[in-house]
């Protein structure tokens, strides 16, 4: 296996000297994680993976099942669900968010959402999860199978609404990737997230995201607080075209959660750059061939590559091209040839594929008895060093 040490000049021109050490990111919350939408990198975790009561925030999910059926064709918004007795009446037995459907009405399918994102609303939940499921038991399991679909491995769902219950669990890294998820799979319904306030049957409610008011690119998306989990906030933004997605839960006050989520937001965006390796289709070494009408062939990656590093950390990044050499013609565009592998400090390396970036035709009759002329005098050279 032949291996090459290539280096990333946009990288290694980060001054080394006068570094302050790399900042410390903390917080008085129990369960937290910060990621990089765009690399899907983490860049601060605390507890993340402890399945944790993720109360509203679990309204994400059943979000996700309506988004899947609009984009499907089987929903489409102005689409009128009927509000059963039991979706009115549930949520008037105790203190919960609601969004004040009346009973044996009849609500679009895009206030129901609207009451779901902004208002919180576990009647609005209710009445999805009945249309949807045929009873709120029934759309649980097809939560929790989502769940699974979707790698969401420490994730299980009990009801629709996020109540308590000890089938109602999500780690903040499953609650994060289905934050990333839903801004990908379903970007033409992301406006629901940012939307400030939401009016029906004569209340205007208020979307009870603190972030959203504080002019740091927060667009979304979720809240939550029940007294098992504590005050939560699944959030994200987006600063000069980087986006990340943050998760924190338990924390003791409304205060305390805004508190902490935007001192994590501009830790991410102030502390941590996007580095910009390789763009689609990028040249990014030449590999040597045997028996082709050229000795060298140009190689490229297909596949974009970022990492994202702490700023003040010189990012001693090690760029591996690997394959075996030498690689014998015919050689057709587009082959893959060998690997590209990239590792930095205290990051996960990453490996993508190398393909050949055009045609090496195997060489003609003269072609070849050159090639095996310089093979035999290479072989003499070899032995007489010996």
């Amino acid at each position: 296996m032949r291996i090459l040490h290539l280096i990333c000049c946009a990288v290694a021109a980060i001054p080394a000297a006068g570094l302050p050490a790399r900042a410390q990111i903390a917080t008085v919350a129990r369960h937290a994680i910060l990621v990089d939408y765009d690399t899907g990198e983490t860049l601060f975790a605390q507890d993340a993976d402890t399945p944790m009561a993720p109360s509203s925030m679990s309204k994400l999910m059943t979000a996700e099942l309506v988004f899947k059926r609009l984009k499907e064709g089987s929903l489409k918004l102005a689409d009128m669900l009927s509000v059963s007795r039991n979706a009115w009446l549930a949520t008037r037995s105790r203190h919960q968010s609601r969004m004040f459907v009346e009973r044996d009405g009849a609500v679009s399918i895009d206030d129901l959402l609207k009451g779901v994102i902004v208002d919180s609303g576990n009647d609005a939940c209710i009445v999805l999860a009945e249309a949807l499921g045929g009873t709120t038991e029934a759309f649980a399991t097809m939560m929790t199978h989502r769940a699974q679909e979707l790698g969401l491995t420490k994730s299980h769902f009990a009801n629709p609404t996020g109540m308590p219950d000890e089938g109602q669990y999500m780690s903040a890294r499953d609650l994060a990737a289905l934050a990333a998820h839903i801004l990908r799979t379903y970007p033409e319904y992301r406006g629901y997230f940012s939307l400030p306030a939401f009016a029906y049957n004569g209340r205007n409610q208020e979307n009870h995201n603190p972030l959203l008011a504080m002019n740091i690119g927060a667009d979304g998306m979720k809240t939550g607080y029940t007294d098992a989990g504590g005050f939560g906030l699944v959030a994200t933004a987006v600063q000069d075209g980087r986006r990340l997605i943050l998760v924190v839960n338990g924390l003791e006050s409304k205060n305390a959660r805004a508190d902490e989520a935007r001192h994590l937001l501009e830790a991410g965006f102030r502390d941590f750059k996007r580095y910009d390796l390789f763009h689609e289709y990028d040249l990014v070494a030449e590999a040597r061939v045997w028996g082709g009408e050229k000795s060298a062939l140009p190689v490229m990656v297909r596949e974009p590559l970022s990492f994202t590093l702490p700023v003040e950390q010189r990012p001693d990044f090690k760029i591996t091209l690997q394959y075996r050499a030498p690689i014998p013609a015919p050689i057709s565009a587009g082959q893959q040839v060998g690997t590209l592998t990239v590792s930095a400090p205290d990051k996960r390396s990453k490996t993508l594929p190398v393909y050949a970036a055009s045609l090496v035709p195997a060489a003609g009759v003269v072609g070849r008895m050159l090639i095996g002329a310089e093979a035999l005098i290479e072989e003499q050279k070899a032995r007489l060093r010996r």
